[in-house]
């Protein structure tokens, strides 16, 4: 059996979404420019997402973008040294827990005072100079 070349393959040999890819971009000085990442280990990478609605749903509804096709995407920034281009990342950080409530050291003494009333102002520096 003889082996056919990538061009001669109907299967491409890295298999890429097909169609248009919608990349993310941000205002440069000449118009509109990439937005690069980077991956959990560091390494820039380009990002483009199969859908408007998945490019919002990672990066937020105000995001421009562009449409692209990956060959496009790839000639853009592989002259910037980033090769890799991920596409439909998803965020993939820990979940952010609300801020625990602290209660300042100087109101620490008020913690056991629930349903007492407190004296301020003027009456709490006569009663302190008693």
């Amino acid at each position: 059996m003889a082996e056919t070349q990538c061009g001669e393959d109907p299967e491409p040999c890295e298999p890429g979404p097909a169609g248009p890819l919608f990349v993310p971009v941000r205002p440069g000085p000449a118009g509109c420019v990439a937005r690069l990442f980077r991956t959990p280990v560091g390494a820039r990478t380009a990002v483009a997402f199969t859908t408007p609605g998945r490019l919002s749903a990672a990066l937020g509804a105000r995001q421009a973008w562009i449409g692209l096709s990956e060959p496009a995407l790839r000639a853009l920034t592989e002259p910037l040294g980033v090769r890799e281009v991920t596409v439909d990342p998803r965020l993939a950080a820990h979940p952010v827990a609300a801020p625990e409530r602290r209660v300042p050291a100087w109101r620490e003494g008020d913690r056991g005072a629930v349903g007492a009333p407190r004296v301020t102002g003027a009456a709490a520096m006569v009663g302190s100079l008693s």
